[in-house]
């Protein structure tokens, strides 16, 4: 699949109260947000939608109160990660 093009009425455009330099930036964070909660991006993937750094999304989904979704895979990945950093 190439690039998904996400069409916005302008009324809805028009009614969404942020600047609208920040619209396009706020709507992929809040998509991103949406998508890994119920659990279909993973984390890697809603950071990149998001346009933010591991850290910067991990801060986000704590200032929503999203549950993380950290699997013994995950647990095991982090860990060898450490493993071949240190």
């Amino acid at each position: 699949m190439g690039t998904l093009i996400l069409e916005i009425p302008d009324d809805i455009a028009d009614a969404i109260r942020l600047p609208p330099k920040e619209v396009d930036r706020e709507l992929h964070k809040e998509l991103a947000l949406a998508l890994y909660q119920r659990g279909v991006l993973s984390s890697g993937k809603a950071c990149s939608l998001a346009g933010m750094t591991r850290w910067e999304f991990e801060d986000l989904l704590g200032l929503h109160r999203v549950q993380r979704h950290y699997t013994d895979e995950n647990l095991e990945e982090d860990i060898n990660y450490a493993r071949n950093h240190v």
